[in-house]
């Protein structure tokens, strides 16, 4: 099902499939809710498309203020994409029958950063934490130097030159050397990005805090998926985090960069899918692959 919201006179989109416990997926910097498809051949591995999961959870999948088919509002920091979230959930769970109740949320790269600062507000409205190459860490001088360059780049030259230019370096080697229609394909959808959408982006991203504390407050089981090919978010950083929750969910993808439900898609999935259904233990039943 497709829901578009209005707020503050702009249309926020967001998908809900299947039927059970919520977990929304967050989506990152230069991209929109159709990331969590996978591409190309390996398209029907999806946890969206399982419907032995299907039955059990209820996906909610936003368009962020500013990507796919959601508007610019006027509040695009970390927090303030955050609130947008937490209005997307109460309209999703309203849908179904429910006034409140907690969700899990998973998030990648900058979907993660906003997905800790929603845990940070709302800690009783959650059941479970996800970082997708995602990092409860705040911006490195080195990194927003590298940000700045980028806003300049994107203001001379434009969304779609910049994201030509910086997605290929998402992926692994690998990926790049043997599996070119996955950057293809990324790219195809990119097209309409403006560049008012990534320069907010990247501004939220320098101005946001460390928050390692909502890791070490974390009451819910942390999922960390990590790239061992990342160089937007190195593993060494994530794994420096992964010991601060009580319980935590650890898994290394070897074969990617950044883009790990792209380039390892069986297995992100499979990582995904154990996750969520060990969130929900009544849900789980002995339809769940083993381990």
């Amino acid at each position: 099902m497709d829901k578009v919201l209005m707020i503050e006179g702009k249309k926020i989109f967001y998908r809900v499939i299947g039927n059970g416990m919520p977990v929304m997926l967050v989506h990152g910097f230069g991209e929109d809710g159709s990331v969590w498809w996978p591409k190309g051949a390996e398209r029907n591995v999806s946890i969206l498309e399982d419907k032995s999961v299907l039955e059990k959870v209820m996906f909610i999948i936003p368009d962020l203020p500013g990507s796919g088919q959601s508007g610019i509002v006027a509040d695009m920091s970390i927090e303030g994409m955050a609130e947008i979230m937490k209005i997307i959930a109460d309209d999703a769970l309203a849908m179904h029958g429910k006034i409140s109740g907690s969700i899990c949320v998973i998030g990648h790269s900058m979907g993660g950063y906003i997905s800790l600062a929603f845990a940070e507000k709302y800690p009783k409205q959650l059941n479970g934490l996800g970082l997708f190459h995602s990092t409860a860490y705040a911006d490195n001088e080195e990194k927003k130097q590298a940000r700045r360059k980028g806003i300049d780049f994107i203001n001379e030259h434009g969304a779609f030159e910049f994201l030509k230019t910086s997605t290929p370096n998402l992926f692994s080697a690998k990926s790049r050397d043997e599996r070119p229609e996955l950057i293809d394909e990324q790219l195809e959808g990119l097209r309409n990005f403006s560049g008012d959408a990534l320069v907010l982006y990247y501004r939220a991203m320098m101005q946001r805090p460390d928050r390692t504390v909502v890791l070490v407050e974390a009451t819910v089981p942390v999922l960390f998926i990590m790239g061992e090919q990342d160089s937007a978010v190195p593993m060494k950083d994530m794994l420096e985090q992964c010991h601060l929750p009580g319980k935590a969910y650890i898994h290394t993808l070897q074969q990617s960069g950044h883009m790990g439900m792209l380039e390892e898609a069986v297995k992100a999935n499979q990582i995904l899918k154990n996750y969520i259904l060990d969130l929900y233990p009544k849900y789980n039943t002995t339809d769940r692959p083993d381990q």
